[in-house]
């Protein structure tokens, strides 16, 4: 079973939408003390940095996701959910993430490209993936809806398992082990978007 975590800064309901749709029952679980119980969790998350971490933090929820890292059973962020798996973010002010990924959390930089970016990064976009079976059968030319202004940097090149391009190129998937990051939204990227999600469901 497949836990949803409810710490109030989420797309739950899409999430869990998109999961019923590949017949995968997904629970949304606001109690840190149950999240330990189930096979797998996704740790989804919309809006700032500062304020997801509170939010974690208020719920007992960042300890939480940390212990059932620790387990080895699998996990996946996405969008926010991702830039939170790692250990800091520049967004309004500095603010400590879980530290489970080593990297940062960056604004998209101006100064790498000659012309104005337009932030939000928000539409579809291809991830250049490297071989992953969180990337099993997409389409080869396939695309995902983004929406963000942050990006993450990655201080173990290893753990980069997709990359992007706007502007200039940045990562956009991750892996470390059993802990995954996508910085698209697959519950928002049709069929392609299911793949993945039914990918890791299949773990």
């Amino acid at each position: 079973m497949i836990a949803i975590v409810d710490y109030n800064m989420g797309n739950l309901a899409s999430v869990k939408n998109a999961c019923s749709k590949l017949s995968q029952e997904a629970v949304l679980e606001s109690d840190p003390a149950k999240l330990c119980k189930y096979d797998k969790i996704i740790l989804p998350g919309v809006g700032a940095y500062g304020d997801a971490v509170s939010s974690l933090k208020k719920r007992g929820m960042d300890e939480a996701v940390k212990e059932f890292a620790k387990s080895g059973k699998f996990m996946l962020g996405i969008c926010l959910g991702m830039q939170l798996l790692f250990e800091r973010s520049s967004e309004f002010g500095n603010h400590e993430g879980l530290g489970l990924i080593k990297g940062e959390v960056v604004k998209f930089s101006t100064q790498k490209f000659s012309k104005p970016l337009k932030i939000p990064h928000m539409g579809w976009n291809r991830v250049f993936t490297k071989e992953h079976s969180l990337f099993n059968k997409l389409d080869k030319n396939h695309y995902l809806y983004f929406v963000h202004s942050f990006h993450v940097e990655c201080f173990d090149l290893t753990d980069i398992i997709g990359e992007s391009e706007y502007g200039y190129q940045f990562t956009s998937a991750v892996a470390h082990g059993n802990i995954m990051g996508i910085q698209p939204h697959p519950e928002k990227s049709h069929l392609n978007g299911l793949q993945i999600l039914k990918n890791f469901i299949n773990m």
